[in-house]
């Protein structure tokens, strides 16, 4: 019953946005790239959007994708940028929001981060990679409008970039966790609420932790 309630409570929100658009929902399902047949059974509740569904119609109809994810009876949490001071305990806690998205249950793991991070370390070195975290860190900010601890530890370590304030092997470590939160290789996709930017979180804290410990070769 709860499910339909809020297959219904979007698709009241969904209707009113298309009204006040002008946009029918064949345009919509045009923009979207989503079947006009699967738009119509979402904006008459008789089908539960997807994640992935309310990404594409939030980029189209220019309404915050938590707006969205609310009304369709996703956890939402919109203070991101947060992060738990114990990663272990975090990663505990995902595989059961990541549940309620339906996702499989091994989307997330802690050796998926660090071989992430493994494979950004070379690229971070490259004239391309350098140039990708120059010109992108900033814009990528912007974008998600986050504030918090893991926000500032994101801009001391671009600083300490930019700067090269380090020796290879340390500015290898903080430009893979750069990259890692500017291009998409998130594990987590970003829409995912609360724990959209979380495995980004965990990166700069493994980061961090490596850099403390010089632990690199």
């Amino acid at each position: 019953m709860a499910e339909q309630s809020h297959a219904g409570e979007l698709g009241i929100l969904l209707k009113r946005l298309l009204k006040e658009r002008s946009i029918s929902m064949r345009k919509l399902g045009e923009l979207a790239n989503i079947d006009k047949a699967t738009i119509s059974r979402i904006v008459s509740g008789k089908r539960k959007a997807t994640p992935e569904h309310l990404k594409r119609i939030s980029e189209c109809l220019n309404i915050p994708i938590a707006d969205l994810f609310e009304a369709a009876g996703y956890p939402v949490h919109k203070r991101k940028g947060q992060v738990p001071a114990d990663i272990h305990s975090s990663i505990d806690n995902i595989q059961g929001i990541l549940g309620s998205y339906e996702l499989p249950p091994d989307t997330f793991t802690m050796e998926r981060v660090e071989q992430h991070m493994e494979e950004l370390k070379q690229y971070s070195q490259t004239d391309e990679g350098k140039k990708t975290i120059i010109g992108r860190f900033e814009d990528k900010l912007r974008k998600i409008g986050s504030v918090g601890p893991f926000i500032s530890e994101l801009k001391g370590m671009f600083e300490r970039f930019r700067s090269r304030a380090g020796t290879p092997a340390e500015m290898a470590v903080i430009g893979s966790a750069l990259l890692y939160f500017i291009i998409s290789v998130d594990i987590i996709p970003d829409y995912i609420f609360p724990i959209g930017f979380l495995d980004d979180a965990i990166t700069v804290k493994l980061a961090a932790s490596l850099l403390l410990a010089k632990s690199w070769d």
